[in-house]
């Protein structure tokens, strides 16, 4: 995921705006950094869950990175309030779907899937992988511009 994410990073250009989807564990922070690593911005990378948005300057003169995590916010005019430099800087949004409609006319959307349970999830066992959200699993990923 962070590899790819990386490569992606790399196409990223200033008013660029993802929006990434998926279970916890899904990988959207870990695609995050791989992003972060490509447009060579100032880290550490992590999930902004408590601050909500985090701003991670060029180290190259290129655009910030704008890492967003819209999942304690209840609309999407929380979201406009932040103030975002979306013109200047690439702009990802986690839990961000039906949020991001004001910020700019057209986005990336990138959602992930990770498996939950196993085999045995129906009896209510509960799977390791569902123990262990970082685990090295296969993921479905499903990219698309928006609207």
């Amino acid at each position: 995921m962070e590899a790819w994410g990386e490569q992606i990073g790399r196409m990223l250009r200033p008013g660029d705006l993802v929006v990434l989807t998926g279970p916890l564990g899904a990988g959207k922070t870990t695609l995050t950094r791989g992003i972060a690593a490509g447009l060579d911005v100032r880290g550490p990378v992590q999930s902004p869950t408590f601050v909500i948005a985090r701003t991670h300057p060029s180290l190259v003169g290129g655009p910030s990175l704008v890492h967003v995590d819209a999942y304690r916010l209840g609309s999407a005019l929380e979201l406009d309030d932040l103030d975002i430099d979306v013109e200047s800087s690439v702009v990802i949004v986690e839990w961000g779907r039906g949020m991001v409609e004001g910020l700019r006319d057209t986005w990336w959307e990138i959602e992930l899937e990770r498996p939950v349970g196993g085999a045995d999830s129906a009896r209510g066992d509960v799977s390791p992988v569902t123990h262990d959200l970082d685990a090295d699993v296969p993921r479905v990923v499903t990219l698309s511009r928006q609207p």
